[in-house]
């Protein structure tokens, strides 16, 4: 089972090999480290392990949070593969086929972002969901100018404007998307939106 875990953890020396041994006497396998930020003295990081058997994400908060001075902001399933390139692939399939641009950039977010779904919204109508999409999403009005996270009930939201459209990313499980998470999305977007054709 492939997961990610977030986690707030000391910004000092040896901290992270903490989180690495405790991951390691849990067996899990680390795949991949990803520093999303270090402010204020602490860290915050992204893993992607593979976990032998199933889990519940409560049961690697727990035993994670015992760990000395991490917090884990989030626990949940992915399906990207570490060492591979899907942003490349995305802008390598919408270059082949700009026409279907926006489609291609729709279906290909869910798994960049670490997330359930993502859509395509003319204002009020959805122009295009990958699967999982609902049929209807709420934005917040006005809607935001520049990408942004935000949660709508138990979802967590990333809007990217897009041209006329917005684009959203779901995240039922996990934590709130992080900045590096919308800055990223935020950029694949605007890249997509060049070379799409309307």
């Amino acid at each position: 089972m492939l997961l990610r875990l977030r986690v707030s953890l000391p910004d000092r020396p040896g901290a992270l090999g903490q989180v690495a041994r405790a991951l390691g006497v849990l067996g899990a396998d680390i795949l991949q480290v990803t520093v999303l930020e270090r402010e204020s003295g602490r860290a915050v990081d992204d893993f992607t392990v593979s976990w032998p058997g199933q889990t519940t994400a409560e049961s690697v908060r727990e035993r994670m949070s015992a760990v000395p001075g991490v917090r884990v902001e989030g626990v949940w399933p992915t399906r990207e593969v570490p060492g591979s390139a899907p942003d490349y692939d995305l802008l390598l399939h919408v270059a082949a086929d700009p026409a279907r641009g926006f489609a291609t950039l729709v279906d290909a977010l869910p798994g960049l972002c670490g997330a359930e779904w993502a859509a395509a919204l003319d204002g009020d109508d959805r122009v295009h969901g990958s699967m999982g999409a609902p049929e209807q999403v709420k934005l917040p009005a006005p809607s935001p100018p520049r990408p942004s996270a935000y949660t709508e009930g138990d979802l967590r939201l990333l809007v990217v404007p897009a041209g006329r459209f917005q684009v959203v990313v779901g995240r039922v499980e996990g934590p709130l998307f992080h900045r590096a998470e919308v800055d990223r999305a935020g950029r694949i977007v605007e890249l997509v939106g060049r070379m799409a054709t309307p």
